[in-house]
């Protein structure tokens, strides 16, 4: 590895979305990331979202369709949780708010990992996922040894 790349750690993610609105109160109301700042351009809107006060993810109301898995660019977005639990509480959450899940569940990241999570999308389609790196052995595997991350 370089040595640039050795001192690099992702700061935040900004996302494109069609209605800011909207994606606010999902990533702030259902995801729980608090709204650290808004403002608008000429004609587009924007905000910031985070935790305890850090950057996490940027929303920018300037894309005009839905995610499109089949181009380009970001595959899923990854959020790592404290514990299975949370893991469970957001799936409530997402449940009572209509989420479109791509398993039913937590899932194992693949088969016989200690890892997994739950995968959805946000209302604009983008691919998401909350998971712990331990806890969910037990859990099915939907993709057997490939990973479940890489085809939802």
């Amino acid at each position: 590895m370089s040595a640039i790349g050795a001192s690099l750690a992702t700061h935040h993610v900004g996302l494109n979305v069609t209605d800011l609105d909207r994606s606010l109160a999902f990533y702030g109301e259902v995801l729980g990331f608090e709204l650290l700042h808004e403002g608008t351009g000429d004609t587009r809107r924007y905000a910031l979202l985070g935790q305890d006060g850090r950057l996490v993810l940027t929303l920018w109301q300037q894309a005009g369709e839905s995610y499109d898995a089949g181009r380009a660019g970001l595959h899923h977005l990854a959020f790592e949780a404290e514990s299975l639990d949370h893991v469970r509480a957001a799936e409530a959450a997402l449940t009572a708010r209509g989420a479109a899940f791509a398993y039913e569940g937590v899932v194992a990241h693949r088969e016989g990992a200690a890892s997994g999570g739950i995968f959805f999308h946000d209302p604009d389609g983008t691919r998401l996922e909350i998971s712990v790196r331990h806890g969910a052995g037990g859990a099915p595997a939907p993709s057997g040894e490939a990973p479940t991350c890489g085809f939802f």
